[in-house]
Parts: C-alpha cells; structure tokens; sequence
C-alpha cells in the first residue's frame, strides 16, 4: 500500500512539475504583455518542450510538442493562445499533441530559432534537425523592406535594411563598397547582435557574431557573395538597392550590373536541404544522401514520404550500421515523380515541396557538369509531361501508310499480368473509334532480351472489320495517335500479323493520367 502511495504521489510530482513551466509562462503573459522580452522567454522554453518530445515539419506546416497528460496539453494550448499562436489539442498514441499550423505554425517556428538554443553547424550526431526544419517553415513569415538611400559624408552609398518575423525585427547597416555589398549590425547588446545573426541566417545568410578588438562591441558583416546565397526576398531588396543607387549615377553602371547578375542568379544550395550527391553511373543518374546519423537518414526518408514518395518504389533508405553510412537513394523513377507532384500535386503544400526539391537537385547536377545537368533535366521533363492528357474524349487524325484516319478514344487502362514464365507482364488496354469502327485493343509488353527491353506486342484480329490487315491499320492509327510514333507491323508466313512497340512508344503513353502511374510502376518493379 506504502509502495502504491508512494508511486502515485510520484506521478503527481511530475505532473506537477510539468504544470510549472507553461503556467508562470501564462501569468508572465497576462502581468507583463506580450513584447520582445516575453516573447524571448516564451520561445526558449516552448523550444525546450519542443526539442523534447515534440515535433517540427515544413513539409506539412506543422509545429507540435506533446504530453502526456490532457491537462498540461491544454494548458499549453492557452499558453500558446497568450502569445498570438492557435493551437489545436488533439490526442494521439496515448498522448495528447498540441499543434499550430498554417501562420500560426510559421510563428511558432520562427520564433523557435530566434530565441531557443539553435544548433545547425558541426558533427552531424549533434545538429538539431528540427531546428533546420524550423529554418525552412520560419522563414515563410519572412519580411525584408529598406529605406534612406544616402550618400555618407565620405561618399559612400548606405542605406538600413530590416529584417524581420513577426514582432522581432533588426536593422542593418547596407554599404556599397568599391568591390563588394557590405551588411552590418554591431552593438554592445550581444544578445541582441546574437538575434541579428539569427534573423539573417534565416534569411539564408550564415554569419558569426565577432568581438571587435578589445572593445566591449560585437557585431556580424556579410559581403557579395555570401548575401547572394540568401532568400529570394533579401536578394530582391539589395538589388533594388543597386538599381536605385544606379539610377542616381551614384556607382558605376559596371559594377550595377555585376553585382545585379549575381543576386539574380540566386541560390546555390537552398535551405534546408543537406548536400546531396549528384552524378552519373555508367549512364545512369544517381541522387544519393549519406549519413552516419539514423536520425538525419529517417528525417530525410520522412521528407519524402511528407512529399508523396514511397518507398522501395520511388526511393531506397538504408539505416547506418557498425558506424557506416547509410543513405537515402533517390530513384529515377523517384526524381521523376517528384517532377510530376511539382506541377500536378494534390494541393500547395505538396506541389512546393516537390518544386524545392526538383529546383535543389537541378542546382547541385549544374554544379557537377554538363552531362549530369543534361540528364537531370531529360528525367525531370519526362515527369512533368507524364499524366498531362487523357484518354478520354481523346480525337486526333493522322496518316498511315498514306491514308488518313480519324481516331477518337473512348476509354483505357493499364494493368499488371503475369506469363507463362513467370515474368511480369504489363497489359495497356485501349477502346478507340477509328473512322466509325469501335474497337478494342490490348498491347501486352514484357522485358526481351539481354538488355532487358521493354517491348510491346498486339495481334491483329482475323474476324475484325475488313480483316487482319485493316485491324493492323487502326491499331496503328491509333498507337500514333496517342504516341506520335508509328509502330512497326510484322507479317508472318502464316498470316499472322503483329503489331510491334518500343520503349519510346511506351514513353508516350505514359503521357495519359489513366496509364501513367501503372506504367511507371512496371518499368520501376522489372528494371535492373
């Protein structure tokens, strides 16, 4: 009895203990306001709740931290209301999460890089990704304005630029040098040139809070290069900057046009994303993460499953062991995918985080050459146009072998099938009109041959309208039809006639919604 006294007084305690924090947090929100100070001390322990056993994600818009206690869930629900942030209590695995999402997740995030314990440099074992994930979610409430352009009394062109997210705001100093833009912010307030060093990484700017001499000043400096691999909405700002102090003839158009190419050329690597290998195989594209720290694989495999990839399918994952490096490994069929989403994903959210990641992986193939840039662009121009028509309602009139034809499809689909050696088999099946005759067709293809080709068959029909040789006509009428390439027609010595399609063919047909996903499966499950 002692003993279950004992325990139960024990669970008491930590909820009691648990209660502690949110609730002074509370009071200090209803006594003092809502200011830059309270919000400081709001967002360094929200953070702590968070990093604990909470949960940050820019892919679905997303910050949350959980208990596992109804009442402490709730209390910090309030807690986040005093501040300007809903939340939404929901319970989930035995627990209760506490959500913010849409803009109230975005100030939530941001305010928990600028004032929790950030870490996103260093040994891998010990960055915090759910700060890296904050970076890339925070940074949508990014605002970045300027004003003053004036000449200094030693003829220099400055200007204040601010950054800010939501009520934290900094200025800084802009200076155009004779050979670079230069970015400034010192003062004796640490803890203030700390913030200004955080805004700034947020807006895609790495920098170092210094110590000037032996002075009790500290401060940051970027120049040229370093902002040029900042956000759209900073690079935007400095070069209006350019362009303004231009315009008044106050630097040389020379110089204008320099600084101009780079800030509009824009990012190398995008927030967010680790480096990610980018190359060529023996031909082949490889997209390819590597990390000996579980952690960072599962947040990356998880960054793709929030995108709508799957894996074994569109991605392989492979968690470190013994101290060896796992990965995460983009397949072709991933890439191209993810091409797809960006354009004809289900809502937004997902088409961004497909953009992003198309946009990053075409930035790192540039960097590694021609040859690799090339093939990046051929996999992800064959993503975007798959899907795009369909095959209903399809008409068009095209020639064969001279004569003209009128095709109108009336339906179709792809399926799987397996033959009589086991393999695989992928049926396309097509109900077409062509010049008044309906018809229905089945090209079955399978892999042929060392080189593992995918080719298509179909067989002509004896007892069709006007025989073999004009069934073999429609057929083709309305494989070129829908392909824009005319397939070839074998006839046998026994008066069966074939009609014969290539892997370009097929290509094509995975242009229509209603066979793209199935062929790109097949071609996935039976490649080498």
């Amino acid at each position: 009895m002692w003993r279950r006294h004992r325990e139960t007084a024990s669970a008491d305690d930590k909820t009691a203990r648990e209660a502690i924090a949110p609730a002074l947090l509370l009071m200090q929100a209803e006594r003092l306001g809502v200011d830059e100070t309270t919000l400081k001390h709001f967002a360094a322990v929200a953070s702590g709740a968070i990093s604990g056993d909470g949960y940050v994600s820019a892919a679905m818009g997303v910050v949350g931290l959980t208990s596992g206690e109804g009442a402490i869930a709730l209390l910090w629900g309030t807690v986040f209301a005093a501040h300007g942030i809903k939340a939404e209590v929901r319970r989930a695995r035995g627990a209760f999460d506490v959500v913010a999402s849409g803009r109230d997740a975005v100030k939530l995030a941001g305010l928990y890089f600028l004032f929790g314990p950030p870490l996103l440099e260093g040994d891998e074992r010990f960055i915090s990704h759910k700060l890296a994930e904050a970076v890339r979610l925070g940074a949508e409430g990014l605002n970045v304005s300027w004003e003053g352009l004036r000449l200094t009394e030693k003829g220099h062109v400055a200007t204040d630029l601010t950054i800010s997210v939501g009520d934290a705001a900094v200025k800084y100093n802009v200076y155009l040098g004779e050979n670079a833009i230069k970015l400034q912010f010192q003062s004796t307030d640490r803890g203030r040139v700390e913030l200004a060093a955080r805004l700034l990484r947020l807006a895609g700017v790495t920098v170092a809070v210094e110590k000037e001499g032996g002075k009790d000043v500290w401060y940051i400096r970027a120049t040229t290069d370093r902002l040029a691999a900042g956000h759209k909405e900073l690079r935007k700002a400095l070069a209006e900057i350019v362009r303004k102090a231009a315009a008044r003839g106050w630097i040389d158009a020379g110089k204008a046009e320099s600084w101009l190419e780079k800030l509009e050329k824009g990012r190398v690597l995008m927030e967010g994303w680790p480096k990610y290998h980018v190359g060529l195989v023996e031909g082949a594209l490889v997209v390819r993460y590597h990390s000996t720290n579980p952690g960072a694989i599962k947040r990356e495999a998880q960054r793709f499953m929030d995108m709508g990839l799957e894996e074994g399918r569109h991605l392989t994952v492979k968690m470190p062991e013994g101290g060896r490096r796992g990965y995460v490994l983009v397949l072709k069929e991933g890439l191209a995918y993810a091409a797809f989403l960006s354009v004809y994903g289900k809502d937004e959210q997902q088409r961004r985080l497909a953009a992003e990641f198309i946009e990053y992986i075409l930035q790192r193939a540039k960097e590694e050459g021609d040859d690799v840039y090339e093939k990046a662009k051929e996999i992800v121009k064959e993503g975007k146009a798959r899907g795009i028509l369909k095959l209903e309602g399809f008409e068009k009139e095209v020639e064969v072998d001279g004569r003209r034809h009128v095709v109108k499809i009336i339906g179709g689909s792809a399926e799987f099938d397996v033959g009589r050696s086991g393999k695989k088999l992928l049926r396309l099946k097509i109900t077409a009109e062509v010049d008044g005759v309906k018809i229905e067709y089945t090209i079955t293809y399978g892999r042929r041959g060392k080189l593992n080709k995918a080719m298509g068959f179909a067989v002509a029909r004896a007892d069709a309208s006007g025989g073999r040789e004009a069934d073999a006509e429609r057929l083709a009428a309305v494989i070129k039809a829908l392909t824009g390439k005319e397939p070839r027609i074998r006839r046998m010595k026994n008066g069966t006639i074939i009609i014969e399609c290539s892997r370009a063919h097929l290509d094509g047909f995975k242009r229509y919604a209603e066979l793209a996903d199935t062929i790109a499966r097949w071609l996935e499950e039976t490649g080498r």
